[in-house]
């Protein structure tokens, strides 16, 4: 049977999210698990399509990075499948760990990939600072601070901090922080 999963970082990545789904459906995948979270969360539905996997199951992806966020993740992955005897397959690489060069050529490429994305956070380092000493760099905009007035107003009518954080497309920690400075600044 071949598995799909899907995955996106953010709620505004819907419609990749919805190619995804339309490659993997394409592929002849019968059972597909998709969810919009960030890679460094808990992933459930990423647990949920590891643990329904079988003997002989293929698990399909679009892409690597929809999948692992390191090559350590990566080859704990491989390694459940593998205790399955599950194989995956990766479309936009051509790879299929179902064969010996599928095998090897995943490990290469992971390789790489956790390269790349080293050395892209080092120049996003080298650049930040280079920004910050020429007084230049302002930081990341906070969103959740502008919509505060907005989250004490549905906090007021009742809706729970995770609704909140849902239907304003923030974190539930940001809510609280909301909120927690309007109870501060009451007392």
């Amino acid at each position: 049977m071949l598995v799909g999963y899907a995955r996106t970082s953010t709620l505004e990545q819907e419609a990749g999210l919805e190619a995804q789904v339309r490659d993997l459906k394409a592929l002849g995948c019968e059972k597909l698990f998709q969810e919009q979270v960030s890679s460094v969360a808990p992933r459930d539905a990423l647990e949920a399509a590891l643990e329904f996997v079988r003997s002989g199951d293929t698990l399909v992806v679009t892409k690597l990075d929809r999948l692992a966020r390191s090559v350590t993740h990566m080859g704990t992955i491989i390694e459940t499948l593998e205790k399955k005897g599950v194989a995956l397959r990766i479309v936009n690489l051509g790879v299929d760990t179902g064969t010996p060069t599928g095998k090897l050529m995943l490990n290469v490429l992971g390789g790489v990939a956790q390269f790349e994305r080293e050395m892209m956070l080092e120049r996003q380092r080298e650049g930040i600072a280079k920004a910050k000493g020429e007084g230049r760099y302002k930081g990341r905009k906070p969103t959740a601070r502008a919509k505060a007035d907005e989250i004490k107003a549905l906090s007021a009518q009742g809706m729970s901090m995770n609704a909140i954080a849902l239907k304003l497309g923030i974190g539930k920690g940001s809510v609280h922080r909301a909120l927690s400075t309007t109870k501060a600044a009451t007392a």
